[in-house]
């Protein structure tokens, strides 16, 4: 007689992997190594959270719910393993190099990662997330950008590694998911200490609407967006979600230049 799953009752939107084998999966892809520390957001019923600690990893499991934390701990004590009762939305990601293998609350993760890749300056490794189909596509793709996507791949490179159909999930999702992979650059396309002037940057050409050399008037002269135009391969008239990471960078550099205009 088939089994009906217990649903978890995690954060809003949290699925668990029904397969101890696919996430064991999931954690040898990610390339983790004995001693490495990884978070886990949004532990849930430990499913990975068991793969990592296989693989010879420090945990630290955020998870929302008090009682599967309190499960985690009750059923997984290990000297390798922290389990917190915490909103991964609030917490302070460690000091020391990290990675993340997790899979995120569906209709938490957008907060969860621009909480996590807003300041590029903090010490991850890399991250493997499982997401919603649509939010992986979406910020992964080079086109159309978005504001978020552009912004983080400037420091980071952001990959669709696996699709996860959503029979792979308890309970059973609307939707299908990915694993998004995130790695940060070994050159990053701007300085991370200028992150907070170039998301202003960036902001002002996405929200506006308007083309690019509308938008960055303040910024930039005309006749500068359209000569990066003509060397970096897009009109002069396109719209912000028409350009890629490397061309954002370069307008930017020359808006930090003044003497190079």
């Amino acid at each position: 007689m088939a089994v009906r799953p217990r649903p978890i009752r995690g954060a809003p939107g949290q699925h668990a992997l029904r397969s101890s084998r696919l996430a064991a999966e999931l954690v040898h892809a990610a390339a983790i190594s004995t001693g490495d520390l990884v978070i886990d957001v949004g532990a849930g019923t430990g499913v990975l959270t068991r793969a990592l600690l296989r693989a010879g990893a420090r945990v630290v499991a955020l998870e929302l719910d008090p009682d599967l934390a309190a499960a985690l701990r009750r059923h997984h004590p290990h000297e390798r393993l922290e389990v917190l009762n915490v909103d991964a939305c609030s917490w302070d990601w460690p000091r020391e190099p990290f990675s993340i293998v997790s899979n995120l609350p569906f209709t938490g993760s957008t907060v969860i990662l621009s909480r996590l890749l807003r300041n590029p300056r903090i010490a991850l490794r890399r991250a493997d997330v499982v997401v919603q189909w649509e939010l992986a596509a979406k910020h992964a793709a080079v086109w159309p950008a978005t504001l978020k996507g552009t912004y983080w791949r400037t420091w980071n490179d952001l990959v669709i590694t696996h699709r996860l159909s959503r029979a792979a999930f308890s309970p059973v999702p609307d939707v299908d998911a990915a694993v998004l992979g995130i790695t940060p650059r070994t050159q990053p396309l701007v300085p991370h200490e200028e992150h907070e002037a170039f998301w202003q940057f960036l902001s002002a050409g996405f929200r506006s609407g308007r083309p690019v050399a509308d938008a960055l008037r303040p910024h930039l002269a005309r006749a500068v967006v359209r000569r990066v135009a003509d060397t970096h391969g897009f009109s002069p008239t396109a719209k912000a979600r028409d350009l890629d990471v490397w061309q954002w960078a370069r307008l930017f550099a020359l808006r930090r230049s003044p003497r190079r205009r």
